[in-house]
């Protein structure tokens, strides 16, 4: 009997130490756990030691999105993922990224798009209790939102308007999870693959419009180098015609510099003639006469016989040579 008793003492003592052993929950920093009595939500554990009540009380269990590491045929990593059970839930923000889906623009164009979700679980139990997968929930209405706004858009306006398309996709994604207890921090397109015929009339629009700008930009700067050619010539004309001008005027004032200082040499000759001859001649006949004779003088110069008809007027230069005779007071000198 004796032996029996220790046994049975034995026995819940060790069923005791299991129970007890059940019943501590440790919860890791970041992390909560979800308690249910009877199938029912009674509490959540938070991070630290937690006491609960073997059998009567299990953990939720949720579904989980998860990715392994995998090797392709070259040795390049890529993952997939896969979804698990798990008890504990993950209050960090997690990154979702979405694998490639295929939408439809506004045009008609199919074009291949990826994202990358950054969310955040805000409310454990409602997360837990509110959806039945919430990562399944969450691809889903990323896809459907997708579709929607690429919808909306033609094939051009999807590469310009990659911030407009994720602002738009936050608000409508934070929205409809936050009766989830999530909260959507972050959405980001990652590849926008159009189809090969698309891409490759792309590629041929994008060089064309290259060449054509090369076109312009080339016909621009020819355009520029014949302006600044003419404006450099008209430049150089008009300092051309600026020297020349200042040049005639130089030569203008030089001449009638000449004359004018010729004009004083004369009228001081005559002077000195005038006080020479005294009162016997005007010395302005005489300087007349010397004009008549030096140019009868240069009409007879060569050796060739020459005929010279003498006008009507060719008695002034006799006259001029008697105004000389007068002049000098006798006969003129050779």
């Amino acid at each position: 009997m004796t032996d029996m008793y220790i046994v049975f003492l034995g026995a819940v003592v060790f069923f005791a130490v299991v129970l007890i052993a059940k019943g501590i929950k440790i919860v890791d920093q970041a992390q909560v756990i979800i308690v249910e009595r009877f199938g029912k939500f009674h509490g959540v554990l938070y991070p630290g030691i937690n006491w609960i009540i073997p059998i009567m009380d299990q953990p939720h269990v949720m579904e989980w999105r998860s990715s392994r590491e995998y090797l392709d045929g070259n040795g390049r990593p890529y993952s997939r993922p896969y979804m698990e059970a798990r008890t504990v839930i993950d209050m960090r923000e997690t990154v979702y990224d979405f694998p490639r889906q295929s939408v439809i623009t506004k045009d008609n164009a199919t074009i291949e798009i990826s994202a990358v979700l950054y969310f955040q679980i805000t409310d454990p139990v409602k997360a837990a209790y509110e959806v039945e997968s919430l990562p399944t929930a969450i691809e889903k209405l990323t896809q459907t939102t997708l579709r929607n706004i690429f919808g909306e858009l033609d094939l051009d306006q999807t590469y310009t308007a990659r911030e407009k398309i994720n602002s738009k996709l936050l608000i409508t994604l934070d929205n409809a999870a936050n009766k989830w207890g999530v909260k959507v921090n972050r959405v980001e397109l990652q590849d926008i693959i159009p189809p090969t015929a698309i891409r490759e009339a792309m590629e041929k629009q994008m060089k064309a419009e290259r060449d054509r700008r090369a076109t312009v930009t080339e016909a621009e700067g020819l355009k520029t180098s014949q302006i600044l050619k003419a404006e450099a010539i008209r430049e150089a004309e008009i300092k051309k015609a600026e020297g020349a001008k200042q040049a005639a005027i130089l030569e203008a004032e030089g001449i009638a510099q000449a004359k004018i200082t010729v004009a004083n040499a004369e009228a001081e000759s005559l002077k000195i003639l005038a006080a020479g001859v005294g009162d016997k001649a005007n010395p302005a006949n005489y300087q007349v006469s010397l004009k008549y004779i030096e140019a009868l003088t240069t009409m007879t110069e060569g050796k060739d016989n020459k005929i010279i008809y003498m006008p009507y007027e060719a008695s002034n230069v006799l006259g001029a040579v008697a105004a000389i005779k007068d002049l000098t007071g006798g006969a003129p000198q050779k």
